[in-house]
């Protein structure tokens, strides 16, 4: 393969990843949004239907016709309604309480995570004590563009590289482009394959970093790797 050729394709990558960074920080802030939207309490709305529906009947028989009082058997009919809802009510501050207990649970096991090596899917690289660093698999060795930017979507960090065929490993000095250190934090990354054919492939990627917290929400429980966020769900390895 030329030399032409490789710059060809380090050049078609680099632009591809520099876009899918740009993406990552889309994505990722309306995957933040969602998540931070408070979702519906359903047992609060049980106990409003509860209290109403006990309304209700109260006042159907302080409003019944003497002379013609309620069908026995639709009163019947109403009490086990009645009961149906508040065995609802229970089963739900029961379930609520199981939730917290394992939610609790999980704390725990988060917690015994903290100041250990983790590798977990991402879409950001988390930059701790100046550097940080991705892992990725390229099916075939070949020029690789990997692209960083900014919270905002603006690239700060670009580079090209060879990759082996198989599990790549990628350190960054958490350096930008004109070699000023920067802070430490959660910045967006993509890796892009330059094809032969001139095409670009974007690559799947995990990062490792020191575990710092964990984090309970309503959208699950967090793990903590700096200023990285992630579910627990996207936890792959822990080492020591």
């Amino acid at each position: 393969m030329s030399l032409a050729t490789v710059a060809a394709q380090q050049s078609t990558a680099q632009a591809a990843a520099v876009a899918a960074a740009a993406a990552a920080k889309t994505n990722s802030s309306s995957t933040s949004a969602s998540a931070a939207a408070a979702a519906p309490n359903p047992l609060i709305a049980l106990s409003s239907n509860f209290n109403d529906f006990l309304q209700m009947l109260m006042t159907q028989l302080k409003n019944q016709d003497p002379t013609s009082p309620t069908d026995p058997n639709a009163f019947t009919s109403e009490l086990v309604q009645f009961s149906g809802v508040e065995q609802q009510i229970n089963t739900n501050g029961g379930l609520t309480q199981l939730i917290q207990l394992t939610q609790a649970g999980e704390t725990m096991q988060g917690t015994s995570m903290t100041g250990k090596q983790v590798t977990v899917q991402s879409t950001q690289i988390a930059v701790q004590n100046g550097s940080g660093a991705l892992n990725f698999n390229d099916p075939t060795a070949g020029p690789v563009a990997i692209a960083i930017t900014d919270s905002a979507g603006k690239p700060v960090y670009g580079t090209t590289l060879t990759a082996t065929a198989g599990n790549n490993t990628w350190s960054w000095n958490g350096q930008n482009n004109a070699g000023t250190q920067l802070p430490d934090g959660a910045y967006n990354a993509a890796v892009v394959s330059g094809n032969a054919n001139g095409s670009t492939t974007t690559l799947p990627f995990t990062v490792t970093g020191t575990a710092t917290g964990v984090q309970s929400l309503s959208s699950g429980m967090q793990l903590d790797i700096g200023a990285l966020t992630v579910p627990f769900s996207a936890v792959q390895s822990v080492g020591n």
